[in-house]
């Protein structure tokens, strides 16, 4: 038994996967106005979606969202600028180190 339980919803999404040259990503919206919040974690059902190059991949899913409880919350929001810093620490370049 958990000391702080986790609500679970499930939610309809659609699910986007664009594998071009001046766009590569993947994107989820929920077809239910659902939101997200910090600390949640969203587990989209399904198998992988590969999108070959030069084109996007649209499907429609269903997503676990698994709900912070309010201690996940608070904690999310005070380490998350730490977390984000550590993104600053890297830089891309085209130099080939050895």
């Amino acid at each position: 038994m958990e000391l702080f339980p986790r609500q679970r919803e499930v939610a309809p999404c659609t699910v986007e996967v664009s594998h071009k040259f001046e766009s590569l990503h993947a994107h989820v919206r929920f077809n239910n106005g659902a939101v997200i919040y910090p600390g949640d974690e969203v587990l989209v059902q399904g198998p992988e979606i590969m999108a070959p190059f030069g084109e996007v991949v649209r499907e429609d899913r269903d997503a676990v969202i698994i709900r912070a409880n309010w201690l996940e919350r608070q904690w999310t929001r005070l380490t998350g600028d730490l977390e984000v810093m550590e993104l600053c620490e890297f830089s891309f370049s085209e130099e080939v180190t050895l």
